[in-house]
């Protein structure tokens, strides 16, 4: 697999977004100044709460089928990989990693078969599109939390997407939860959500590479970051924390993510080019 320098675009975009020239220079200006790789389209489908049934791919909330395949081809002209990754979000506002039901399923309450069938139909349309349009990658789910312990359903929904989709796929989960799911052997690629304070990364990836080495797969930060703002570096995920712009904070903390990933990369490649017997 290739190395994955890569950048999310279109994150809640909504209908007719994609078809503005806006957008096609946003994505030009995001290649050109970030050195990326792979653009990651991510697309936003809602539910209307934790405990919603339903998730709601068509309408307003999301860009049109034509106008993303639109975006994918533009992409390509620019020379980049693309990664789809279609997720969730609750409309009442609540994070969607506390999407949860009962383990038992009671009458008159929502279950988790109707939610994993709505949400494989969700995923199985935008595969199509992935597979149609020949992305590198397909990302099945991000920061799922509470449902990530539903070890069968989550393989249903991998063999759903396999049934439409033939290149990569991969799951995103959230910061801290890399040890604790236990279907990784069901995707091709491991992905999480990078969120780790400044100075804790080195620990973190090393926690990481413990976990996800039994597995033999590649994995990457499908998400990490920082916003421009006094504080954040500690707590990079916290999008309410006030505090003054600082465009130094964020840089600082790039930086140090940077720089402490390369440490887990160097032993990966050390090991692959020890392996390679080289003819003299």
């Amino acid at each position: 697999m290739d190395y994955i320098k890569g950048f999310t675009f279109g994150w809640m975009s909504g209908r007719g977004d994609f078809r503005k020239p806006e957008a096609k220079e946003s994505l030009r200006l995001m290649a050109e100044r970030t050195g990326s790789s792979h653009v990651i389209f991510a697309l936003a489908a809602h539910q209307d709460h934790p405990q919603a049934v339903e998730v709601k791919y068509r309408g307003a909330h999301l860009v049109e089928d034509d106008e993303l395949v639109g975006m994918i081809r533009y992409a390509r002209t620019l020379g980049l990989h693309v990664i789809l990754k279609p997720t969730v979000n609750c409309t009442d506002g609540t994070w969607r990693a506390h999407i949860n039901f009962f383990d038992i399923d009671v009458p008159c309450e929502p279950k988790w078969k109707d939610w994993f069938c709505s949400y494989t139909a969700f995923q199985k349309h935008y595969a199509g599109i992935a597979e149609q349009e020949k992305c590198e990658m397909f990302i099945v789910g991000c920061e799922m939390v509470q449902s990530e312990r539903r070890d069968q359903e989550w393989r249903e929904v991998i063999a759903g997407v396999r049934e439409v989709y033939t290149g990569l796929v991969s799951y995103n989960t959230d910061k801290y939860q890399e040890d604790h799911v236990k279907w990784w052997d069901a995707v091709d690629v491991i992905s999480s959500s990078g969120y780790y304070p400044i100075g804790d990364w080195e620990a973190q990836l090393d926690r990481i590479e413990q976990a996800i080495t039994p597995y033999g797969k590649p994995f990457f930060f499908a998400e990490a970051g920082c916003p421009s703002r006094s504080g954040s570096a500690q707590v990079p995920n916290d999008w309410g924390l006030e505090g003054e712009v600082s465009a130094e904070e964020q840089e600082r903390f790039y930086e140090a993510m940077f720089r402490d990933y390369g440490k887990p990369a160097e032993k990966v490649i050390r090991r692959f080019y020890e392996g390679i017997a080289v003819e003299v």
